[in-house]
């Protein structure tokens, strides 16, 4: 159960990674909806950090997980994905207009604490 639930938390960050990615930063670009500016430049750094943050954060402790299932057990480990999440939440209330990335990084804080409390 607790492998499945680490499982859960950070492929949804990879998932939700991912779409980001595709949504904001690649359909945007091929459709050409913004024209060239600091300001797009901006969008797009700000998306593509966040989105590809996201991806190998979330990738990494998969690979983690499958070694070690209950590495977030430790409090430094626990402590540390949990500065990640919020860390990106933060960004997603400061910095992003739209609902979405609030959303998908408040299903991931939620499915983290229920990992490391299902790893205690």
């Amino acid at each position: 159960m607790k492998a499945y639930v680490a499982t859960a938390a950070f492929g949804w960050l990879v998932f939700t990674g991912i779409a980001h990615f595709v949504v904001d930063v690649v359909s945007q670009h091929l459709r050409g909806k913004r024209t060239p500016s600091v300001e797009t430049s901006l969008y797009y750094g700000l998306n593509s950090s966040f989105a590809l943050g996201q991806v190998v954060f979330g990738l990494t402790c998969l690979w983690i997980a499958a070694q070690q299932p209950n590495f977030l057990r430790s409090l430094p480990v626990a402590a540390f994905c949990l500065a990640a999440a919020l860390g990106w939440l933060g960004i997603a209330f400061l910095f992003m207009e739209y609902w979405e990335p609030k959303a998908n990084m408040g299903i991931f804080v939620v499915l983290l604490v229920a990992a490391i409390i299902a790893a205690r």
